[in-house]
């Protein structure tokens, strides 16, 4: 089932913007670039046995889209995201609150037809240095993550100036991931980009959110809870040994 209609419905939907605008199918499927037996399939209500790319296909080269939510008990599921975002940026806001920055969460802008919503932007005063933190709960396309970010980072100067009457001396930019293998082998299929773009780790990340200096392009995979000890060594890990028999006492 496609969002709340069934197969057959779908069917009857692509059938009927095909035939007012006066197609075959084979036109359908040259628009598409999908094979005629997906539109052929798709028309019989057996979209089922199709791929989501290629339904998808077949409504854009109709003039239309799929708009798919899945649900669950009765909830949106990207409202799961949602609370992921939320953790990651609650982490986030803590340790930047540790390490002396002044944090501004959902900074909206809107300069010369650009606009959206800055994640975090944060401040650190000492070194007059400027953070831009991108949240993302997983990585859809390189160029969705790369393209926005470095127009926030190329504004970031100004909208920390009239906003907040920040001079910053350096801009610095940050994506937090969350610490997850699924997370990891999305980036790692864009290793050559993202290792260009964002070639900073968490170590190195770390250090810098301490001392700010040169500039930062960093990919931080963040835990979304905070650990109970973050300096323990496993080393120092204390061994318990079993209790020794006692000796009978005298009789």
């Amino acid at each position: 089932m496609l969002g709340s209609v069934t197969p057959q419905q779908v069917g009857r939907i692509a059938r009927v913007l095909r035939h007012r605008q006066r197609l075959r199918q084979v036109d359908v499927a040259q628009r598409a670039g999908v094979s005629r037996l997906t539109v052929m399939k798709l028309e019989a209500g057996q979209a089922g046995g199709l791929t989501l790319n290629g339904i998808a296909a077949v409504f854009q080269g109709l003039g239309g889209r799929i708009d798919l939510r899945p649900m669950w008990q009765g909830a949106a599921l990207d409202r799961l995201l949602g609370e992921g975002h939320a953790r990651l940026s609650g982490r986030m806001l803590e340790i930047l609150g540790r390490e002396g920055w002044a944090p501004g969460l959902e900074v909206t802008f809107s300069v010369y037809g650009d606009r959206g919503s800055i994640d975090i932007l944060a401040w650190h005063a000492a070194s007059r240095t400027l953070l831009v933190v991108e949240i993302k709960t997983e990585l859809g396309s390189v160029e969705g993550l790369l393209r926005p970010l470095d127009v926030k980072c190329r504004l970031a100067r100004d909208i920390a100036r009239d906003r907040f009457g920040w001079q910053p001396a350096r801009v610095g930019r940050l994506v937090i991931m969350p610490e997850d293998s699924t997370v990891r082998r999305q980036v790692s299929r864009h290793a050559r980009i993202v290792d260009v773009s964002l070639p900073h780790r968490s170590r190195e990340v770390r250090q810098w959110l301490r001392s700010p200096h040169g500039q930062l392009a960093g990919l931080w995979f963040l835990s979304e809870v905070r650990s109970t000890n973050l300096t323990r060594s496993p080393s120092a890990v204390r061994r318990i040994r079993p209790a020794m028999p006692r000796s009978p006492g005298p009789i």
